[in-house]
């Protein structure tokens, strides 16, 4: 018996709608990096972009465990000697793109290259419950209601 290996021709990407309201950031991520990735389908292949397209609602409303929200900072560099910028997760969600949050937690956990880069490519993060992807027909999966540690009050 062959190893199978899927060809880019042979792959067929399902468009899947999450709920982030009440949900725990990093385990949104997870769930959402390995569809994006394409490893939650018999057919993987390492080399292959053959994961869903993923569409999440309401990323502004999900939350972070423990004192996360006041603890944990993000950083990033102006390129500039001693342009070291940071914000805590609290300003990121209370600002002008509070979905980043999510964003950058399922970035982060996409390998890092040009197959990572397609792979995000196909996810769409919306800060409220409304997108522009009707016509796709895409499917529900309730995160919230597959494990009770998924959701938390906000």
């Amino acid at each position: 018996m062959k190893t199978f290996s899927a060809k880019p021709a042979e792959v067929e990407k399902k468009w899947v709608v999450v709920d982030a309201s009440g949900v725990v950031v990093g385990r949104l991520a997870t769930m959402v990096a390995m569809r994006l990735r394409g490893k939650h389908k018999p057919s993987y292949t390492p080399h292959v972009d053959d994961g869903d397209n993923v569409i999440i609602i309401n990323a502004a409303k999900a939350v972070l465990t423990g004192r996360k929200r006041e603890q944990k900072v993000y950083y990033h560099h102006t390129g500039y000697p001693g342009g070291i910028k940071e914000r805590t997760a609290k300003a990121v969600f209370d600002g002008r793109f509070p979905e980043r949050v999510v964003e950058k937690a399922i970035e982060r956990m996409l390998p890092r290259g040009p197959l990572g880069r397609v792979q995000l490519g196909n996810l769409r993060v919306y800060p409220g419950p409304d997108h522009p992807h009707e016509a796709q027909k895409p499917e529900v999966v309730d995160f919230a209601g597959a494990s009770r540690k998924n959701k938390r009050a906000v």
